[in-house]
């Protein structure tokens, strides 16, 4: 009985519990819904869909679907919402040439900074002239627009800007299309030596040996992937979230590193060991202080004599710059190939191979390392191979050439000083994957380096070559090492710069008769501990 009958019984005075029950009527709210048979059933369980009208009879067994409500009805009525257009693209020009566009850049009027306001007005313009890209363009012609769309610009808003401000963004704009950026203004300084990009905002530098923090910024990081994108894909390289980590270099041969997102999480990251415009000679570093005149007699008859030396130092301690000069005392009429991961030698000689690792492609496939030019350039006719760095299973590539007929080839290592460079020999040959035990490695190292130049960056930033090894061999299953040079730190000046001096240990290098032999002048006195030179600030 429905709630409707059983109020009419009550009102006509009748016990609703004696009145059989009749079928109830369909109520309005819920259609299709079967007639009460008069039996009693159970009330609905709490997890059973009950009627929307909010009686007790039971839910059917399949129920049809309920009646919408108001305001469903009202949004069903409703005409739906078209969907959001998509944002127009800037074009691939303006993206690559360092254009930005920001929510209300058009208005100069009123905009907080106007500059940018008009850089991203002369952008817009130059894109639109210069479709077909700027590298198509005479960088003369390019500069020359600039200058007069700026002009134009500028004259459309009725701005007054005076002629040195006028030159400045005129400068900003030619380094955005045809340079990179905010760090122009960086590599044009020739006191920094290093550049080093923690996020768009944030860029350090180095001057004199001190790190310092830049007002120079980027604008955003698009801006910053943008001048990313231009340096590697000068060399044919990439970097995206598949490849996150690459080596590059600049066109004057400054080292750049980049790591970006997923990996760095702050933003794009990279850094630029910045090279001088002339590469640095032996006399600047006795000039600086970094070594003395007998060591530097003693490294020129080493090398001339074809002796085997390896480089070793920490990051940043300068031994690049110390194989670039010790490259430099090679003769001529030598053939040498150097094999880098990028290429930072500059070799004065003529008769010069550069080779240069490829990282993988798209599919992964191409990768060519250091091991594989090694291999490559012992059927190339070397006289000497000077290798950027050894970092890998290349180290025992390095040692059998060196053991094979390749005397006076030339290398550097990572390592802290003289004893920790022959245990990271080690451990790179057995990176090679060759199941050799540690007696023959040691062997190896023992007969083929015969020198270990060891250089440091001090607690002032100078940098010094600390120590020159000589490698006796190997004895009693270990490599025996003895100082010939090195360098002796007392203490620190009052303006904070080390004060230390360079001294001979007094002992004669076994292979002296050997750079006689060679035709090399290297008297005996050279060894004597009273060559002193105390040490002097270096920026080297």
């Amino acid at each position: 009985m429905s709630l409707l009958d059983r109020v009419q019984r009550k009102a006509d005075g009748s016990p609703a519990s004696a009145v059989t029950p009749a079928p109830a009527p369909t109520p309005a709210t819920a259609p299709n819904r079967p007639a009460d048979d008069g039996q009693d059933r159970p009330s609905a369980l709490p997890w059973q869909n009950r009627p929307a009208t909010g009686s007790t009879a039971p839910a059917p067994a399949a129920p049809a679907p309920p009646a919408p409500r108001p305001f469903e009805a009202e949004r069903a009525a409703a005409p739906a919402p078209a969907p959001a257009a998509d944002p127009p693209r800037q074009p691939s020009l303006l993206n690559r040439t360092g254009g930005l566009a920001r929510p209300g850049m058009g208005k100069i009027a009123g905009h907080v900074n106007t500059h940018v306001a008009l850089r991203s007005k002369v952008h817009q313009r130059l894109v639109e002239e210069l479709a077909q890209g700027t590298d198509s363009v005479p960088p003369e012609v390019v500069r020359q627009r600039i200058s007069e769309l700026l002009n134009e610009v500028v004259g459309e808003q009725n701005m007054t800007m005076s002629r040195p401000d006028r030159q400045r963004l005129v400068e900003i704009l030619i380094n955005d299309v045809l340079g990179l950026g905010p760090l122009e203004e960086l590599l044009a300084n020739e006191d920094i030596t290093e550049i080093m990009i923690n996020n768009y905002k944030q860029i350090y530098v180095e001057q004199h040996g001190k790190i310092t923090l830049s007002p120079v910024v980027f604008e955003s990081n698009d801006q910053l992937m943008q001048v990313i994108d231009r340096i590697v894909s000068s060399i044919g390289r990439r970097v995206d979230e598949s490849s996150p980590m690459v080596d590059a270099r600049l066109k004057d041969g400054s080292r750049v590193n980049v790591i970006i997102p997923p990996l760095s999480l702050r933003g794009p990251a990279m850094t630029i060991r910045k090279f001088g415009k002339e590469a640095l000679t032996i006399d600047d570093l006795v000039r600086f202080g970094s070594i003395t005149d007998e060591m530097v007699r003693f490294l020129r008859s080493c090398v001339r004599a074809r002796l085997n030396v390896v480089v070793s130092g920490g990051t940043g301690s300068g031994k690049t710059t110390t194989l670039n000069i010790l490259s430099s005392f090679i003769p001529e009429d030598e053939r040498i190939v150097t094999i880098e991961d990028a290429a930072e030698l500059q070799l004065r000689q003529d008769h010069v191979v550069t080779l240069e690792t490829r990282p993988a492609n798209v599919e992964g496939r191409g990768r060519v390392t250091i091991r594989d030019l090694v291999i490559n350039a012992l059927r190339m006719r070397p006289d000497r191979i000077v290798v950027g760095e050894c970092r890998g299973g290349e180290a025992l590539d390095m040692l059998q050439a060196m053991n094979t007929g390749h005397d006076g080839s030339l290398t550097t290592l990572h390592a802290n000083n003289a004893h920790d460079c022959v245990s990271r020999l080690e451990t790179l040959v057995l990176m090679a994957g060759a199941e050799l035990p540690s007696r023959a490695i040691r062997e190896q190292i023992g007969s083929a380096v015969d020198l270990v130049v060891q250089q440091s960056r001090l607690r002032d930033g100078t940098r010094k070559i600390v120590s020159i090894t000589e490698v006796l061999g190997c004895e009693d299953n270990s490599v025996k090492l003895q100082d010939l040079f090195t360098y002796k730190q007392v203490g620190i000046d009052e303006d904070g710069r080390v004060v230390g001096s360079f001294m001979p240990t007094g002992v004669l290098p076994s292979f002296l008769e050997h750079l006689t032999t060679s035709g090399e002048d290297v008297p005996e006195d050279l060894f004597q501990p009273i060559h002193v030179m105390e040490g002097v600030g270096s920026t080297a």
